[in-house]
C-alpha cells in the first residue's frame, strides 16, 4: 500500500481515492475498471488501510459505522459491506488476496502496507 499526496492509496492492482471513495483498477483507460464504493464499504476499507495489516474487529467496525444507538442488524450489515468490497476487488473469502476474515475476530488487509 502506497499513498501519494493527492489522497490516493495503492492496494495491489487497485488505487483508492480517499476523498471520493472511487476504486480504480491500475492501468484502466477512459474510466474503465472504476467503482464508486458506497459509504459503509468505503469506511470499512479506510479502517483496514489505516490499520496496515493489523486486525480490525467487528466491534470496531460496528462503532465506526453506527456510533449511536442505531438499531440495525450489525452482523448482516458488516457482512454485506465486506462482500461489496470483495466483489469490487475481485477477492474471495475462500482464497483471499486482499481481505482476510479472522473467524469471530474481524478482518485484516493482506496487501503490503
Amino acid at each position: 500500500m502506497t499513498q501519494d499526496l493527492a489522497g490516493r492509496v495503492r492496494l495491489g492492482e487497485f488505487q483508492l481515492d480517499l476523498s471520493s471513495g472511487e476504486l480504480r483498477t491500475l492501468g484502466a483507460v477512459n474510466g474503465g475498471g472504476k467503482v464508486l464504493l458506497r459509504e459503509q464499504p468505503f469506511q470499512v476499507l479506510r479502517m483496514l488501510i489505516q490499520r496496515g495489516g493489523k486486525i480490525v474487529t467487528r466491534e470496531e467496525i460496528k462503532k465506526k459505522l453506527w456510533p449511536n444507538d442505531t438499531i440495525v442488524d450489525f452482523d448482516h450489515s458488516i457482512n454485506v459491506a465486506i462482500g461489496v468490497l470483495r466483489r469490487a476487488l475481485g477477492d474471495s473469502a475462500d482464497n483471499p488476496q486482499y481481505i482476510e476474515t479472522l473467524a469471530r475476530r474481524g478482518y485484516r488487509l493482506l496487501v503490503a502496507p
